[in-house]
């Protein structure tokens, strides 16, 4: 079972991805330590870093794309790996804007969970295969902040976090600040949601039923290569 097919039968997930698009709306997204965009965030994170039912953890998807040849040559491992989540994301964007402005209010919240879980587990693979522990709570945070793509440095820069170096993949915590978990969803949780329920709604709502499918899977697909390229930069290959 995919995870779309997961999340339509998870109404909890559903119910905290309109919640969370709705505070998102408001200050309360950069103000709620235990609001609807945290816990969002949250699950995003523990489905897509740690996996959940049949949907398999980022670890395990480092793995299989490590098979073969590419055991010894990462950055093939790496390609697998964004190939295999463009396609996840593409699919479900197609299926959110395929009815157009009909279907888009009751898929959108669940197509915003979709893609950030997939895009997070894709983030997680790619870290490590690169050499990065899932373990540690800097990679966790790292993972997170990469969501938001090119601006990932500057996100982890203003919460105390510089780029890491090739080979500080372990011996960070030190150097964590206070809370860095709930540091980073402030700083990225808010943007993140209400940039893609803008870009869903631009490019859905005005969009005929069929159309809106090919829109949707274009942008998520567009989207996710900015994350892969962020994740690239974000996690350099560990020496």
């Amino acid at each position: 079972m995919g995870i779309f097919g997961m999340l339509r039968r998870d109404d909890t997930a559903k119910s905290t991805a309109r919640d969370a698009m709705r505070e998102a709306r408001t200050e309360k997204a950069e103000t709620s330590p235990n609001g609807a965009v945290q816990r969002m965030i949250d699950t995003v994170r523990d489905i897509g870093l740690d996996g959940k039912l049949a949907y398999s953890s980022a670890a395990d998807v480092a793995r299989k794309a490590q098979r073969g040849r590419a055991r010894k040559r990462p950055e093939k491992a790496v390609r697998r790996i964004v190939r295999r989540h463009r396609r996840g994301v593409t699919a479900g964007g197609f299926l959110t804007g395929l009815g157009g402005v009909v279907t888009l209010p009751v898929l959108l919240p669940t197509n915003v969970m979709e893609f950030y879980i997939q895009a997070t587990r894709m983030v997680g693979a790619i870290a490590v295969v690169r050499g990065y522990d899932l373990d540690d709570e800097e990679v966790r945070v790292r993972v997170l902040a990469t969501l938001l793509g090119e601006e990932s440095g500057d996100v982890l820069r203003n919460i105390g976090l510089s780029p890491v170096a090739g080979a500080a993949a372990r011996g960070v915590a030190g150097r964590l600040p206070a809370s860095p978990h709930s540091a980073v969803v402030s700083a990225v949780g808010g943007r993140l949601i209400r940039r893609f329920g803008l870009r869903s709604a631009r490019l859905f709502g005005k969009a005929i039923p069929g159309l809106g499918g090919v829109l949707g899977a274009l942008s998520d697909r567009k989207q996710l290569n900015r994350i892969a390229e962020a994740a690239r930069k974000g996690f350099p290959q560990v020496g």
